[in-house]
């Protein structure tokens, strides 16, 4: 389990293939210092596996096909800059919110508006993701913990907005997410469960 609030930007520094599935050596120094082999890390929001951990700062892990798939971990090549979080501990503060790491769609930067102290982005959101989302809640992008600040359908599809501080813009990577970023998307697994325990009482 994570909570969504980033520790580190970290970087890719190779990526190799393997057939049905990819190899990740990512540089983290800050996620690495405790890390073992076994230990889950959040990268982009997606929750990997540390297969070894480099004397350099670095860990390696393997990406299967399916989430390359269903992610955009696809998209990262050397030098890809990337949102990083180690597993929470049982005794840390839940600064976020119950981030799991497992990706329910992708969606991508519609639009970027700045303000003076913060920017508001809007995504496009996946249509069977729109029934999860409500003003203020929370949602996952890239592995980030947002609120919600808005929500909307037009032509061209479902979208929500978030309203993003300094902090956010200059730690991790939606900073520089361009139009037609793809990104990683996990809704409050909250809103899954009330969704399937009310199904099966017939509401």
């Amino acid at each position: 389990m994570f909570t969504g609030i980033v520790e580190e930007l970290g970087e890719v520094v190779d990526t190799q293939e393997l057939g049905d599935a990819a190899r990740l050596v990512i540089r983290g120094p800050v996620v690495t210092s405790d890390a073992g082999h076994g230990d889950s890390i959040a990268v982009n929001g997606v929750c990997l596996t540390v297969v070894e951990v480099l004397p350099d700062g670095g860990f390696s892990a393997d990406v299967m096909a399916e989430t390359l798939n269903r992610s955009s971990l696809g998209q990262l090549r050397t030098g890809s800059p990337v949102n990083l979080e180690r597993a929470a501990a049982v005794n840390s503060r839940l600064g976020g919110h119950i981030v799991q790491g497992h990706v329910d769609g992708v969606g991508a930067v519609i639009s970027r508006s700045p303000s003076e102290h913060w920017e508001v982005v809007r995504f496009a959101l996946p249509a069977q993701l729109a029934r999860y989302l409500v003003e203020k809640g929370s949602i996952t992008v890239d592995g980030v913990s947002l609120t919600v600040s808005g929500l909307g359908r037009d032509d061209d599809g479902d979208w929500f907005e978030v309203s993003l501080i300094p902090t956010t813009l200059t730690a991790t990577t939606l900073g520089g997410a361009a139009v037609g970023t793809r990104v990683n998307l996990e809704v409050d697994v909250l809103a899954k469960y009330v969704e399937r325990l009310l199904a099966a009482r017939g509401a």
